[in-house]
């Protein structure tokens, strides 16, 4: 790897025409703009599951063997009767094998070994092993081609976030989704959030005007540091890097991309539209590999001036918080379940049943499991569903944060969809990675002395 890398916006940007948006263009970006709160609608919420309808055995294939794939695997299994995980592929042995017996013991699931794949192939050979369903759930900069194998072998997909690392990447989910959407298939994506029903509620109260209109957001994520891999002698560039994906950009899209992504998504869901630019800082004090950030602040701005401050921090020994608030001209609402007016007084708090409650209304199911449920039963139903547009949209929002972060410059969304930035080596060995350094940006001009 480089010790040095020459960091400039054109780099992070990489424009070229609105053309690279292929047959979609502009508009298809903006489809899930419209605001939430549309005057003479009254918005109403779809009905949650508790459990996916019966019907014939789903199978599932995992792609991504590690924590999170493990996780979706048995959230999947927990979804309904008759689904099964019969396949997994996953780049390492050690990460297959992990995710293969905590299966066996959390779940009685087991999987053949003819259906257990590794290396960089093993998620095509997953699409092929006669699956109905793959999970992908490996670090997101492989998920824009491995939503485009799925879709093109005519698989229901669920895919965590965030959808992709880069503008090329969005484009390509985009892409991919419209192309499912003809062929009748089922996306679901991993923002968690849309599918809680105390955040349900809230935006529908919201919708519906009950802190009037919306005139700013403040979105915080302040948490501890996630894991880092020390790298070992024997580990190649690429080896090391993917085994330590958290810690670079082109492998997680950087902190406010991966993790960050739930509280963006969850304020581009309440205001229902698209920011138009980006003014982003931030900088590394911890963080000890990789080249990413560990805090961010950004100010999203509107088309009506309107503006919304998002920050985030992964730092050990601060204070946390996590808070989503939306700003109307009556009243505010702290998303994940309460309604304000101005004065700070208490309108509306969601009505989580207490213990030894018989009436479950307003039990709030795990969204990890809600999710798959919804999946499973939009494919069995015969009424497929897809989210893919909106968690591009918020995808592309933070990356939209980032790239002004590590440039010092504003970013505006049309150079968003403008731009070609595609991160990330053009080929996948377990060698060495020329050319991505493990050195953080670094924005701006040096002082100088006088």
């Amino acid at each position: 790897m480089e010790n040095k890398a020459e960091l400039s916006r054109r780099k992070f940007l990489s424009n070229t025409a609105l053309g690279a948006i292929g047959t979609i263009g502009a508009a298809g970006f903006l489809a899930s703009c419209s605001g939430p709160g549309s005057k003479g609608v009254e918005h109403k919420l779809p009905e949650l599951l508790n459990e996916a309808p019966d019907g014939k055995v789903l199978k599932a294939g995992l792609i991504g063997c590690g924590g999170r794939g493990t996780g979706a695997a048995m959230n999947f299994a927990d979804a309904g009767p008759n689904l099964q995980i019969v396949a997994l592929g996953d780049l390492f042995q050690d990460k297959l094998d992990l995710c293969r017996a905590t299966l066996k013991k959390e779940r009685k699931i087991e999987v053949d070994d003819a259906k257990c794949f590794t290396g960089f192939d093993s998620y095509q050979k997953v699409i092929d092993s006669g699956v109905d369903i793959v999970l992908l759930c490996t670090p997101p900069h492989f998920r824009p081609a491995h939503v485009e194998a799925a879709v093109n072998a005519g698989k229901h997909i669920f895919m965590e976030k965030p959808v992709a690392v880069d503008p090329v990447g969005a484009r390509s989910v985009l892409i991919s989704s419209k192309k499912a959407e003809q062929m009748g298939l089922s996306m679901v994506s991993g923002t968690i959030r849309r599918v809680q029903k105390d955040y349900m509620e809230t935006w529908r109260r919201v919708a519906n005007g009950e802190i009037g209109e919306i005139v700013s957001a403040h979105i915080i994520r302040n948490g501890g540091s996630l894991w880092a891999k020390k790298r070992l002698p024997e580990w190649s560039d690429m080896e090391y890097m993917i085994r330590n994906w958290a810690n670079f950009s082109w492998l997680s899209g950087d902190h406010i991309v991966e993790q960050f992504i739930h509280e963006v998504d969850v304020m581009n869901w309440f205001i229902g539209k698209i920011p138009v630019k980006a003014m982003g800082w931030g900088g590394r004090q911890r963080r000890l590999t990789g080249d990413q950030y560990d805090f961010f602040s950004v100010e999203y701005v509107y088309d009506n001036g309107m503006q919304a401050h998002c920050a985030a921090r992964q730092i050990s020994g601060c204070s946390n918080l996590k808070r989503e608030i939306i700003t109307g001209t009556k009243g505010y609402a702290d998303c994940s379940g309460t309604l304000f007016d101005l004065k700070g007084n208490q309108l509306w708090k969601y009505p989580y049943p207490k213990e030894g409650d018989t009436d479950l209304t307003w039990k709030v199911k795990d969204p990890y499991v809600q999710e798959h449920i919804n999946l499973v039963s939009a494919i069995r139903n015969g009424k497929p569903i897809n989210d893919a547009e909106a968690q591009v949209n918020s995808t592309l929002i933070t990356i939209m944060g980032r790239i002004s972060a590590y440039t010092g410059k504003d970013v505006t969304w049309e150079e968003m969809l403008n731009s070609n930035l595609s991160l990330g080596p053009k080929n996948y060995v377990l060698g060495p990675v020329p050319n991505i350094p493990e050195s953080v940006p670094v924005i701006g001009t040096e002082a100088k002395l006088i």
